[in-house]
């Protein structure tokens, strides 16, 4: 039993096994674009989110960091409006046009939750977890993943389809001096998340369907972006193949991450014990799994104010997002 307990702990730290079309490669620069979708916009005096919101009196960090620390920020007024527009705006799209089941889901989770998703053991310095035994979840990938844990489904509802906005809760470990002003890296952020379950012969279709699921997103926002393929060292540790959706940021004049879709194959399923009955043939067989995010509500919020800017000061509200501002046009500054 002990040599069991041995190997079952030296076994969970090990990652899933890449896809074969996934690019080899040690680090980021090996991954490969896929496609380019919009025109980035180009200025000569670009702002960074973080000037401008705080310029329209609207964004505060020092308040923040007085009771929390770093990487902690409080949106007031119309940026938190337009944060929760953005949100609002997310859940319509991918409930009305993409068939998700909105879910609002536990935001603190045991150990067999976060290992079920491949974050413990092997990442716990990485997560918050309180003195009595949950944690806090780094996405709700998390909790909408683990609710087929132990689950035998018949593949006649397959593929279940969730998404859920939530707080997610991150320590970034090791990023100490990576992107330490703004918005980009927090310790608490907010996300829409999209997770599949479908049956093995599904699940490559089901991945290009929620890549395209995040994409749009960008595309009714007006904001350019690229898709990337990851490769096999830059991937995360449960996934077999990942796409990036990285976002033109005019502020820092480059692409950055707003959107991460993976295909996990069986690899969470045999950590949750997760499984289907097949229509034809005996026995059960392993879920495949899928996530992404649809999209990252803060860092839209940060393409959002960096793409709309006016030389005024002022942001234009992207027109998707009015209904959702009560009509508003424009954010302006506050006195």
């Amino acid at each position: 039993r002990e040599l069991q307990a041995e190997m079952a702990e030296f076994l969970s730290h090990i990652p899933n096994l890449p896809a074969d079309d996934t690019p080899p490669g040690s680090d980021e620069t090996a991954n490969v674009e896929v496609r380019r979708v919009g025109e980035p916009r180009r200025l000569n005096a670009a702002k960074q989110h973080f000037e401008i919101g705080e310029a329209l009196g609207l964004m505060d960090f020092e308040a923040a960091a007085k009771m929390s620390g770093a990487r902690f920020v409080f949106l007031k007024s119309d940026l938190a409006r337009l944060e929760r527009a953005l949100a609002c705006f997310m859940l319509d799209l991918h409930t009305e046009q993409f068939g998700y089941s909105e879910t609002s889901p536990p935001f603190l989770v045991r150990d067999q939750a976060m290992f079920g998703t491949g974050q413990l053991p092997k990442f716990r310095e990485e997560q918050f977890g309180t003195t009595n035994g949950y944690w806090l979840i780094p996405t709700s990938e998390v909790s909408l993943t683990n609710q087929v844990r132990e689950s035998i489904l018949d593949e006649a509802k397959l593929p279940l389809r969730f998404t859920a906005w939530t707080p997610c809760f991150r320590s970034e470990a090791g990023a100490a001096g990576r992107d330490t002003r703004g918005m980009i890296r927090m310790h608490q952020f907010q996300k829409v998340e999209l997770v599949s379950i479908t049956t093995p012969e599904q699940s490559n279709a089901e991945h290009e369907r929620m890549t395209g699921a995040a994409e749009e997103v960008l595309k009714r926002l007006g904001l350019a972006y690229r898709v990337m393929a990851l490769c096999t060292g830059d991937m995360g540790f449960s996934a077999r193949k990942t796409y990036d959706l990285e976002v033109w940021l005019p502020g820092q004049n480059a692409y950055r991450e707003i959107s991460s879709c993976s295909n996990c194959g069986d690899f969470q399923a045999r950590r949750m014990d997760a499984r289907y009955r097949p229509a034809e043939g005996k026995g059960t067989r392993f879920v495949h799994t899928l996530n992404g995010s649809g999209v990252a509500v803060g860092r839209a919020l940060v393409a959002v104010l960096e793409t709309y800017q006016n030389e005024d000061g002022s942001v234009t509200i992207p027109e998707v997002l009015r209904p959702y501002m009560r009509g508003q046009e424009a954010i302006k500054p506050h006195g």
